[in-house]
């Protein structure tokens, strides 16, 4: 049997092809459900700039709508001027919403300690009521910007930005997501921008996953696509072992925000 190998290559996507599958798949989505469009939360981030462009190119811009969502204490200005000048490349409508006065009722309405943690959630859970808000009055559908390195390490909010109606790139690694991005034309500095969920200041993801998303991405897909066994996948890449299991504890503790709740009997 020949021994399985973990490269860079295999995470290389043909992107025509990709592009055209995830195009077809948000027609049939859209149409299925008979909704009259998408929503999508622009972020100025590659994952909700890819998917906004891909909604474009398969709905047309005027069945998109981007909704801003920033927090004043939180937010970096340039990612709304980034998230805003793509709305304008697109030619989609857009709305500004704040969540800095919605937040801050919550929270005084609450008699507990404030966690960091829980006001960051409780911010993810706030934008998604309002994607909802929108989606219920257009009859529009909200379309998740999650990728599969996210997905599956659980690296995103229960109820939050994981409460969307589908979601078109979640089979894509972030590496694969940035490949898109570059392919449809989006600007540089969306491409190489750091990933935050810009839940607090000077948030960035790569402070709070196991590892930078290049190797990251590596470990993944000889966990879940390869089947390898920890130890080959550390060996294979000179980790050590304790990280390769660390990428799959988060995968096991997170399983519960990828599936419905249980319920007795099951």
């Amino acid at each position: 049997m020949q021994k399985r190998k973990i490269t860079i290559d295999a995470l290389k996507i043909n992107c025509q092809k990709v592009e055209q599958e995830i195009r077809d798949f948000i027609r049939r989505i859209v149409g299925e459900a008979r909704a009259e469009g998408v929503i999508v939360g622009l972020s100025g981030g590659i994952d909700s700039s890819v998917v906004a462009t891909l909604c474009v190119r398969a709905l047309g811009p005027e069945k998109v709508l981007g909704l801003l969502m920033p927090d004043s204490k939180v937010t970096p200005p340039s990612d709304m001027e980034d998230a805003k000048n793509l709305a304008v490349k697109l030619g989609i409508k857009t709305h500004t919403v704040s969540i800095d006065f919605i937040t801050k009722a919550f929270l005084e309405s609450i008699p507990l300690k404030k966690d960091r943690v829980a006001i960051a959630n409780v911010m993810a859970r706030i934008r998604m009521t309002i994607n909802y808000f929108f989606a219920n009055v257009l009859n529009y559908l909200v379309v998740g910007t999650g990728d599969r390195s996210e997905y599956l390490i659980g690296y995103f909010t229960k109820y939050g930005d994981g409460g969307i109606d589908f979601l078109p790139i979640a089979h894509l690694y972030k590496t694969q997501v940035k490949q898109l991005g570059k392919y449809l034309g989006l600007a540089k500095d969306i491409i190489e921008k750091p990933s935050s969920p810009q839940l607090w200041r000077g948030q960035k993801a790569t402070d709070e996953i196991p590892a930078d998303y290049d190797l990251l991405d590596l470990i993944l897909y000889a966990i879940f696509d390869l089947e390898m066994e920890q130890e080959e996948i550390a060996s294979q890449l000179n980790l050590y072992l304790k990280l390769v299991q660390e990428v799959q504890r988060r995968y096991d503790k997170s399983m519960h925000k990828r599936v419905y709740p249980l319920m007795l009997g099951q």
